[in-house]
């Protein structure tokens, strides 16, 4: 198993997150549990190109300082919403690991959560989704409650992901 952090850079991970303290708390939570069992942690970066305020470089970019990776743990940058995509480089060092499971955490719900389960789900992982560790804003279509109920409820259980408690998530790190 690998604990997969996405996207969450500074530039994006504040208040504006649906129940952002929630959030917060239990990706902190997670990346102690998977530190502590030998549970590798990998981060994602999203970069949207030079001159945008988002890309290598920039403050914006890095990783939010509750966060942040150990000297040892790996970081893969994407330009494109799916960490999975073969640009990103991480699917095949997954499978140099003989990786088959993977817990999703990070942002955004509906872009860069949702692509990274459906691509890992095309690619054969099993994928667990620890409730209120993944986020997203409000925007034109959805409010963010309802974004994340939509994926996390009804878009991803039974169908792409396992969709489970905190205490879940916890118990299978510590059990890997």
């Amino acid at each position: 198993m690998v604990l997969l952090v996405i996207d969450t850079q500074k530039g994006i991970t504040d208040e504006r997150l649906y129940s952002f303290e929630r959030f917060k708390s239990n990706i902190c939570l997670l990346i102690s549990e998977a530190r502590a069992n030998g549970v590798e942690v990998v981060y994602v970066r999203h970069d949207d190109g030079p001159g945008t305020g988002f890309s290598v470089g920039d403050e914006e970019f890095e990783i939010y300082e509750e966060f942040v990776p150990t000297g040892d743990e790996r970081i893969f940058n994407k330009t494109v919403n799916s960490a999975l995509h073969s640009s990103t480089g991480l699917a095949a060092y997954l499978a140099e690991r003989n990786v088959r499971q993977l817990m999703i955490v990070g942002l955004q719900t509906n872009f860069c959560i949702d692509a990274t389960i459906k691509s890992g789900f095309d690619l054969g992982y099993e994928i667990l989704v620890p409730e209120y560790a993944n986020s997203t804003f409000d925007n034109d279509y959805m409010k963010s409650d309802v974004c994340y109920r939509y994926y996390n409820e009804f878009i991803w259980p039974r169908r792409y992901a396992q969709c489970i408690t905190m205490e879940e998530a916890v118990e299978k790190l510590r059990r890997r």
